[in-house]
């Protein structure tokens, strides 16, 4: 009968043959980078690694009686993958900072930890550290399934050269972390402003007598509460971890299904995966009708909208551009043909890319 001196002995092998074999994937990495280098492809394809991925889960669910757990492949090979990406070459990725924002853990769940990340104070600054060329993506958030769209991010889109490569989905449970756990003793609540939004009912609530006080990030919220023992922060639980402070509630979000999607800036978007978004910014004629006539067009080509919202324009006061997500790719034959007709009817279309949809 097998000693656990035995079993150990036999992990320690198998661990030997998996930095072994990890070593070789690492190699591969490096000259497929050299490859990529040569033919000018980009380094990063999100695309194939959710083909990867998505592969490797259907191989455990194929063994009879796995035991390695289906849902630890993707954490697992994310930063498999993430150690080879660094190593064909150094990659910088752009995220509202400091560390532990929830646009950080986004970012994380999608380039993993191998990776380096450009800390920016504020969205504009990820969109300027990537049109810099200080990263080469960023990771930004553009709307929360409480309290709608991050406007920011749209003003930002509006007027960057940057587009759309990828959408990341989170979701995001609110926290109230601080030095001390006595709600009574709060005055202050530090935090970003749409955190503060998803969390109003709770805050009214517990802390009705409490300032809330504006943010550029939950993070640095947080980091404000160290030195403060009459505040407190809505944060994530890793920002809690990052500076020393205790998690006096978690949860405190209005709404239990609170998601956020983000999405990765890049020069260039992504090539047609079969399930596809682009997102569309356009103006309409300051006309009786003109919107109506604008939208039958998606229609009249079989194309869904799946969002639409206006924002200023930011040229004269009160005229307005029409953010929009439609399904497909744009250079589909359907997609193609409406942003053709689109252009011969607006005074401004610009397409902010398209890109695999989330989930």
């Amino acid at each position: 009968m097998a000693t656990v001196d035995d079993i150990r002995q036999l992990i320690n092998a198998i661990d030997t043959k998996l930095i072994e074999l990890l070593d070789e994937r690492a190699k591969l990495a490096i000259e497929a980078g050299r490859v990529k280098r040569e033919q000018g492809r980009p380094m990063y394809d999100p695309e194939r690694e959710r083909a990867l991925l998505e592969r490797l889960e259907k191989q455990v669910e194929a063994i009879d009686g796995a035991r390695f757990p289906k849902a630890s492949i993707r954490p697992v090979f994310r930063e498999i993958i993430s150690a080879c990406l660094a190593v064909e070459q150094p990659l910088n990725v752009a995220v509202l900072g400091p560390a532990g924002t929830f646009t950080h853990m986004a970012a994380r769940n999608t380039f993993g930890l191998a990776v380096h990340y450009v800390e920016a104070p504020t969205i504009a600054g990820v969109f300027d550290a990537v049109e810099r060329g200080d990263a080469s993506y960023g990771v930004v958030p553009i709307e929360n399934s409480t309290e709608g769209s991050v406007t920011m991010t749209l003003d930002s889109l509006l007027e960057t050269k940057l587009v759309v490569r990828q959408e990341v989905e989170l979701d995001v449970t609110q926290c109230l972390v601080g030095r001390q756990p006595d709600l009574s003793r709060i005055e202050r609540v530090y935090s970003h402003p749409q955190a503060l939004a998803q969390c109003r009912t709770w805050l009214a609530k517990n802390l009705p007598r409490a300032q809330m006080v504006m943010f550029p990030s939950t993070t640095a919220a947080a980091r404000e509460t160290t030195t403060d023992d009459s505040a407190a922060a809505v944060s994530s639980e890793l920002a809690a971890e990052l500076y020393g402070l205790e998690v006096i509630r978690t949860g405190i979000q209005d709404r239990a299904q609170n998601t956020t999607r983000f999405i990765v800036l890049a020069d260039t978007d992504a090539p047609a995966t079969g399930n596809d978004k682009t997102s569309i910014v356009f103006s309409a004629p300051d006309e009786r009708g003109a919107l109506k006539r604008v939208l039958e067009i998606f229609d009249e080509e079989g194309i869904n909208l799946s969002r639409i919202e206006s924002r200023p324009s930011g040229d004269k006061p009160w005229q307005y551009v029409f953010f929009t997500n439609v399904v497909g790719h744009r250079t589909s034959e359907q997609v193609s043909r409406a942003l053709d007709r689109l252009r011969e009817r607006c005074e401004m279309v610009k397409v902010l890319g398209s890109y695999p949809a989330a989930g």
